[in-house]
């Protein structure tokens, strides 16, 4: 969908990846073939897994690659693919339609009794339970505490009134941060639930509030229109006071402002008839067991291990990804981290929606980004034309990709 690459953490592929992003396996660490194969991103989980073999006796052939890209590895060749893979929530539709992943049953229940009820709801489709929830993530609010304060940041009116927002409106990747704005202002994307094919109802007098919204921006002088990386380097300067992002920018944000950061969730925004928090996605990143596996028993059993308590806990600690876990979440070390905590806070149901898992998603990205960038940049110049364009995109929404 062009923005997996950002709900995740990427890292270099290893050698066993091929230019074409497939998997292949390694025949002389692999020799038991009781082995469970596994696809993670991040070498910071070579320790956890030599623990689990510690504790189980059972063997793991240890993998590097990209969780964005775990979908369509696996359908170039399940049989060859990893028995447990990481991957974003968001493919979960498609995976399950095309017989990918094997249905999580043995540890359903204590899956539900431990993660956040969004991260449950990411892991499962059509009321049934295939993900290992580990970690969640959303976009927060960056902003400049020189600039701005608690109280300036709270709602969008006072927070480009009294500083400079540099954002995205008007270029690739507008979808992604403003698509919830309709969800905001009480629309459906895909239906209460995202898995209602005919669910968009964005053609409505709700949705004309939020194109005109967006339209409006253009001409409010405390939004500067940037791609992301000149927003970063907008904060970095000074030249802006905030910021939309996720987790990702953390890194750079704190070495380029320090102590001048601030973090929290999104304003409240108003489109009419009075203020209404202004959501953000929600993805959820899980672990998944492939359908074909030969090694079921023990491939659940890892990928439970790998989502358990403990585990987020440790790669929280060092990969700073924020546990979907309930008790994990509100332990005292995520609480204390800034990000963490305002992330943990913007993935309440009242703050996010959970990005769709519908193949169908496929053929909505497109035509949504167009449609926010036309608003903004003042081609749709009558309540006409925008009652047609959106028209269009809810009948586009129901299509799936040929």
């Amino acid at each position: 969908m062009g923005k997996a690459n950002k709900i995740v953490m990427m890292t270099a592929l290893a050698a066993t990846v091929t230019s074409a992003g497939i998997f292949v396996s390694n025949n002389s660490a692999s020799a038991d073939d009781k082995a469970v194969k596994l696809w993670v991103d991040n070498k910071a989980y070579k320790p956890i897994v030599k623990q689990f073999t510690k504790d189980t006796g059972i063997q793991v052939d240890f993998k590097i690659g990209q969780s964005a890209d775990a979908q369509a590895d696996l359908k170039k060749d399940p049989s060859a693919a990893a028995d447990v893979f990481m991957f974003p929530h968001d493919q979960l539709g498609q995976m399950v339609q095309a017989g990918l992943i094997y249905q999580n049953t043995k540890y359903e229940k204590s899956i539900k009794k431990d993660q956040t009820d969004s991260a449950v709801q990411g892991a499962s489709y059509k009321g049934k339970m295939y993900g290992y929830p580990y970690g969640v993530e959303t976009q927060v609010l960056y902003y400049n505490k020189e600039k701005l304060s608690a109280d300036d940041i709270k709602s969008w009116a006072s927070l480009t009134e009294k500083g400079k927002l540099t954002t995205n409106f008007a270029g690739d990747g507008a979808n992604y941060k403003y698509v919830p704005l309709f969800m905001s202002n009480g629309d459906y994307l895909y239906g209460e639930n995202g898995e209602k094919v005919k669910g968009t109802n964005f053609n409505n007098d709700k949705g004309m509030q939020v194109l005109k919204w967006i339209a409006q921006q253009k001409d409010n002088n405390g939004v500067i229109q940037s791609t992301d990386a000149a927003s970063l380097n907008k904060m970095s300067n000074g030249k802006a006071d905030a910021y939309l992002s996720g987790p990702w920018d953390k890194v750079t944000l704190k070495k380029e402002m320090g102590d001048k950061l601030g973090v929290a969730k999104y304003p409240t925004v108003n489109f009419g008839d009075g203020d209404k928090q202004m959501k953000t996605f929600l993805g959820v990143k899980l672990f998944g067991v492939n359908a074909q596996t030969d090694k079921a028993l023990n491939a659940m059993k890892l990928a439970n291990y790998l989502s358990s308590n403990k585990v987020q806990k440790q790669v929280f600690d060092k990969l700073g990804y924020v546990p979907s876990s309930k008790s994990v979440q509100a332990s005292g070390d995520v609480q204390k981290d800034d990000v963490a905590a305002a992330v943990t806070e913007m993935a309440k149901p009242e703050n996010s929606v959970i990005m769709p898992k519908l193949p169908q998603m496929v053929t909505f990205w497109g035509p949504s980004d167009a449609l926010i960038n036309d608003a903004y940049k003042g081609k749709l110049t009558s309540d006409t034309e925008m009652q047609s364009k959106l028209d269009k995109l809810v009948k586009q929404s129901t299509k799936s990709e040929k």
